[in-house]
């Protein structure tokens, strides 16, 4: 069936700086050097904003995200210029999400006041601990003692919206050590808490030197635990890793796990847009050298795209995003982000409900509790 309708579109900048490469950060960043030219990468983040205009089809942008790296490593003046360049060029919706992500070792309130002045409305602190031997463990630059400042900081540059990363299944981790760090993360009042389990992914500095892990047991006696305790301090879990008091779930991300649309723009960043005229989606990468990116942002030279055709592999995409989210999405929605029929996945679905993995409703596709467990059990029914 065709696409019959485009989905909401959102926009990622890509920030590749950080103080010092986490031994556990398998995303595209990079040590800064003294002086982190922002001026030019800022010139080659709106190169290659120009560029994208086109594929977006005269949509507003719905939400906007500013990852890395340690985007608040940039000063508040290159955010503003960023941010107001952005309007310049592209609708952006009314009350638009802007979220930037900042580390504790580079925060405080005046800061992070600025960055609210220069139009940033939410922040992500990337805290993933406050015990200090933990973060020692994780190659962090702050301590505990930072991660309660930044959070506080933030509160008192007049953010409302602000979300926490914490990590459990740590080096050296229990369930006691894990929840006492959730409680202290509580304590400080976030409006979102994206709480996941450290992996350890290919290609990082703990795959080739793995540290010792707590055991399965512990991490499923953490996540229990842990999950009741953040139900009743009034925290929804909507996704997987994401918890958020009422009104406050991340934009941005469901937009990702709805399979929406989204532009990327700077060194590494990936964008997926929809093309009904092709009956396609499409991929887009820039180039992940920071110094290769400023010099040809704008040009066919910094990206590389890939096609989405095969029906078979759209369906696993949009269900590898979809299903992350507790309550799932409605059918129609596959239908009108795939443009393929729902009937050609019910044997899949069928199948899914007969294990007890999908809701038993023909109108929604969504994971049980037991689902959300073996996930990727769940995906290669499809």
């Amino acid at each position: 069936m065709p696409y019959d309708s485009l989905p909401p579109l959102s926009l990622y900048v890509h920030l590749p700086w950080c103080v010092r490469k986490c031994p556990y950060c398998d995303f595209n960043s990079y040590r800064a050097p003294t002086d982190v030219p922002e001026e030019a990468y800022v010139d080659a983040l709106l190169r290659d904003l120009d560029a994208e205009l086109p594929l977006a089809a005269d949509r507003p942008i719905e939400s906007i995200f500013i990852g890395g790296g340690t985007p608040s490593l940039f000063s508040s003046r290159a955010i503003a210029r960023l941010l107001r360049e952005v309007r310049a060029r592209i609708d952006v919706a009314p009350g638009a999400e802007i979220t930037l992500e900042a580390n504790p070792g580079a925060a405080d309130a005046e800061r992070f006041a600025a960055f609210r002045e220069a139009g940033v409305n939410r922040l992500s602190i990337g805290v993933q601990s406050f015990r200090d031997p933990q973060l020692r463990a994780l190659g962090r630059v702050h301590g505990g003692a930072e991660a309660i400042r930044a959070a506080r900081a933030a509160r008192a540059a007049g953010f409302d919206n602000v979300n926490l990363d914490l990590m459990y299944g740590l080096p050296g981790d229990d369930p006691a050590a894990a929840l006492a760090d959730l409680e202290a993360a509580v304590d400080l009042e976030p409006a979102h808490l994206s709480w996941y389990q450290l992996s350890i992914e290919p290609g990082t500095a703990f795959y080739r030197h793995p540290p010792r892990l707590p055991d399965e047991d512990a991490v499923v006696a953490i996540e229990e635990r842990g999950r009741a305790f953040l139900a009743r301090r009034g925290y929804e879990r909507y996704e997987i890793s994401a918890h958020a008091r009422p009104g406050f779930r991340c934009a941005h991300n469901l937009a990702y796990w709805r399979f929406d649309d989204y532009l990327g723009i700077g060194a590494g960043a990936h964008g997926k847009l929809t093309l009904p005229a092709e009956g396609a989606v499409e991929r887009r990468a820039k180039t992940r050298n920071p110094r290769t990116y400023i010099e040809t942002a704008g040009t066919a030279a910094a990206v590389s795209t890939e096609r989405v055709e095969a029906p078979r592999q759209l369906v696993l995409e949009f269900m590898m995003n979809a299903l992350r989210l507790v309550g799932g999405v409605d059918v129609a929605r596959f239908e009108t982000r795939t443009g393929r029929s729902a009937r050609e996945i019910e044997p899949a679905r069928a199948e899914a409900v007969r294990r007890g993995w999908l809701v038993a409703d023909s109108s929604r596709l969504e994971a049980t509790a037991a689902g959300l467990a073996v996930l990727n059990r769940v995906l290669a029914l499809f």
